[in-house]
């Protein structure tokens, strides 16, 4: 870590405050004027600084490395979204949920009923549930347990359910995606081409939802994959200032980013000692820090 007398700044450099602890780590946003910069902080958001008044530090190596600034979005498209650090936004989740992940309140709004929807998902989409349907023909049984498992909880819109419903009609498809759904879930490629293919079916079939595509995963593996919700979900990362690259149509960059954020918030929410037990937890601090969402 060293200082620059020069009061010279450049975009993309990392810096600390001299004096504010709290701010954390920050970025340049744009090449200093020589009277004036503007840096983005961790722990306080955008801040213009008076160069005559304080210089801010440059920090190299080690010290530098930060995965929200390596990811940092500054331009929210969601009405109203403003950031908010992390700290805050825990503190909002703890007024609303005394005790956390592990209080009585948490358990009873956010926590049992998926926690009930995990171990159905487990049951009726384990591996040799489906792959025996789907080797005996039984296209309309295995399609019958997603749509038991989606229609578990509230968490897509009885529109999307609708659509799944109806897309699963016509001949052939049910196939298709029994098929389908067995190779995102349990395939032996790599995950990106599993979801491609998945994702294909589904506008081939007209489901083409981000709800669709990744809701069953979440809720086989919650300690790996991350339900999205498109409004609440940009939202959460805007409001954190998290680049997700949201696009309406199915497509691996926006999930592959959402991973990422939900893997930093997760490890985030490990350092504050919040104890997250896996993403059925993240998505819902998401959900609850969301604007609008429980005021």
């Amino acid at each position: 870590m060293s200082a620059n007398g020069a009061n010279n700044y450049r975009k993309g450099e990392r810096v600390r405050h001299p004096t504010m602890a709290s701010w954390g780590l920050g970025e340049v946003l744009e090449d200093s004027t020589g009277d004036s910069v503007r840096v983005f902080f961790e722990g306080a958001g955008e801040m213009p600084l008076k160069l005559a008044y304080v210089q801010p530090v440059k920090v190299t190596g080690a010290g530098a490395q930060s995965t929200l600034l390596d990811n940092l979005y500054l331009n929210p498209k969601v009405k109203g979204v403003r950031f908010r650090s992390l700290p805050e936004s825990i503190q909002y989740f703890l007024e609303e949920f005394p005790g956390g992940f592990y209080g009585e309140r948490f358990h009873e709004h956010e926590r049992k009923y998926k926690e009930k929807a995990h171990t159905l998902a487990m049951a009726k989409l384990a591996p040799a549930v489906l792959r025996g349907l789907i080797a005996g023909g039984q296209h309309d049984e295995a399609c019958a347990h997603a749509l038991q498992v989606v229609n578990a909880t509230n968490l897509v819109f009885p529109n999307e359910k609708m659509q799944l419903k109806d897309a699963l009609k016509p001949a052939g498809h049910k196939g298709k995606f029994a098929a389908a759904l067995v190779d995102l879930l349990y395939g032996s490629d790599e995950y990106r081409a599993r979801f491609e293919r998945f994702t294909t079916v589904l506008e081939e079939i007209d489901a083409a939802k981000w709800t669709t595509a990744t809701y069953l995963p979440f809720f086989v593996f919650p300690r790996e994959h991350m339900f999205l919700k498109p409004m609440v979900t940009q939202a959460a990362a805007e409001l954190c200032g998290f680049e997700i690259s949201y696009q309406p149509t199915l497509n691996w960059k926006t999930y592959d980013r959402l991973l990422a954020f939900a893997r930093w918030l997760f490890d985030e929410l490990v350092r504050q000692e919040l104890r997250p037990r896996d993403m059925i937890d993240v998505q819902s601090f998401m959900w609850c820090i969301a604007p609008g969402k429980y005021e």
